[in-house]
């Protein structure tokens, strides 16, 4: 293990699970599962006491679910981050853990180097996790968010007209590198474009960029500019 090993705790009820993926996680050189837990009752004890980097979170389990947990750790100062498991792709559970403040989710038979890659991505502060995934994912659940003739954020009046730009190719789920091939610009500009927009609108990562972009109706379901 390295210094500057990635904190895992591992957050689901099944221990055989649990233990598959430790297996994985402990194999790498950059990660170490420091706590896990059966349910996100013992997640958030755990927190108290471990310092954590990211955690994977079932969301259907006993006693306190993954969902609310998350709403419950994201709402800390300097929370881990959050990367939701499901089962099922398009998981209506998934959808509420990134309305909880998840960065992301992943499908709970994901190949391990797609969820090695998720750890890091996450760890890094990019939480580009599958984000056309994520996109498919709101359109799923676009019913469920307010209506687009609702006010929209505040803060987003203080966008240049070049961030609303990115904003709205990263809600439609586009890389970095995809966005600066749009818009003719260095992938490093972007990067400075992204940073800046989750700075003024006071949001942790690309995903709840998405998110706010749904429920602001600045994106309609299917991705399209509003």
């Amino acid at each position: 293990m390295t210094p500057t090993a990635i904190r895992v705790m591992l957050v689901d009820d099944q221990m055989l699970l649990r233990t598959g993926f430790r297996m994985v996680l402990a194999a790498q050189p950059d990660m170490e599962v420091v706590a896990e837990a059966g349910d996100g009752a013992e997640a958030i004890e755990n927190l108290r006491t471990t310092a954590v980097d990211v955690v994977l979170m079932d969301v259907r389990m006993p006693r306190l679910d993954g969902v609310e947990a998350t709403r419950r750790i994201c709402a800390e100062p300097n929370p881990p981050k959050v990367l939701i498991l499901t089962t099922f792709d398009l998981d209506e559970y998934a959808f509420s853990g990134l309305k909880a403040g998840a960065s992301g989710f992943m499908l709970k038979d994901v190949p391990p180097s797609e969820l090695l890659s998720a750890i890091r991505s996450v760890h890094s502060g990019d939480a580009v996790v599958a984000p056309s995934t994520t996109r498919r994912l709101l359109d799923r659940f676009a019913p469920l968010l307010p209506t687009a003739d609702k006010p929209r954020n505040k803060d987003m009046e203080r966008l240049t007209e070049r961030e609303r730009e990115v904003m709205m190719l990263v809600a439609q789920g586009l890389s970095n590198g995809e966005i600066a091939g749009r818009l003719v610009l260095s992938e490093a500009t972007v990067k400075t474009h992204v940073g800046r927009i989750l700075t003024k609108l006071g949001l942790r990562d690309r995903v709840q960029v998405v998110v706010l972009a749904y429920e602001s109706g600045l994106v309609r379901a299917g991705g399209g500019a509003a």
